[in-house]
């Protein structure tokens, strides 16, 4: 693939990708490139490979083949800039940590493993806290936290990085609707500032709505581009084949708001 931008301006591009457990590809020749500023979603059936992509791309899991530049350069020259938030379910939510804790866990790059959390860290987990509205629920245990609570205080670990590229595992998947609201803002607060986030989402009638880019995916890339071009009836049934109830009900509800406008 071949950008028309400089390639130290794309906070990701892949590039031929395969991976395989047990020799069985999950992920197959992917490629694309991620632009500057926008919001991707990438949307897919059970068992597509999106969260594998993630966690190839992230160095989580070995990958066949291919290649990864996350602006310009390698994952470990540009860590500092990428920030991640893994699905929910993958955390050991018994932990006894309370949810300002978990939040300063995403300052221990730049704090050190070994050094104390003083005050002005804490201050900037309690404003990540706040962007996210849950500012109040800080010193609450996590284990005592709703599925939208532990979402929200997974959300603000990742924005107290102050990363340039997010990488998100369905954090829209279970929450209430106060939280999906939440997590809407921030987003859209993200691209205000410049920054990028690539979110694996499972419902197709909002995909419109929240992303700028979609990536359709099924062990390849069926498309990628602007949702307003590549988010189709077609590419929708390429993506997800008989599947054809879930299809006619996205369909039918993008219709309706076409005609509301």
């Amino acid at each position: 693939m071949t950008s028309s931008r400089s390639q130290n301006e794309l906070p990701l591009s892949v590039y031929d990708l395969t991976v395989a457990y047990q020799r069985k590809p999950v992920l197959w020749d992917v490629g694309f490139e991620v632009p500057p500023g926008s919001l991707v979603g990438v949307v897919g059936p059970n068992g597509a490979g999106k969260s594998t992509l993630l966690k190839a791309v992230l160095e989580l899991l070995p990958k066949v083949s291919g290649q990864i530049r996350f602006f310009g350069g390698s994952y470990a020259e540009n860590r500092h800039r990428v920030g991640y938030v893994p699905q929910r379910e993958s955390v050991d939510w018994d932990f006894p940590i309370d949810a300002l804790d978990v939040v300063t866990m995403g300052l221990y790059r730049q704090i050190g493993w070994f050094r104390r959390v003083n005050r002005a860290h804490r201050d900037r987990a309690m404003a990540a806290l706040e962007q996210v509205g849950i500012a109040d629920l800080a010193h609450r245990q996590i284990s005592q936290l709703s599925g939208g609570q532990q979402q929200r205080t997974f959300l603000a670990r990742a924005l107290v990085q102050g990363a340039d590229l997010y990488l998100m595992d369905e954090p829209f998947a279970a929450v209430d609707a106060a939280t999906e609201l939440a997590v809407l803002a921030v987003l859209r607060e993200m691209k205000a500032a410049g920054k990028t986030a690539m979110v694996i989402h499972h419902d197709l009638q909002t995909v419109p709505h929240y992303f700028d880019y979609v990536l359709l995916l099924n062990m390849r890339v069926v498309a990628f581009g602007p949702t307003s071009e590549v988010f189709t009836t077609e590419n929708l049934q390429k993506t997800y084949g008989g599947r054809l109830t879930l299809l006619e009900e996205a369909t039918h509800a993008m219709r309706e708001r076409g005609r509301q406008r």
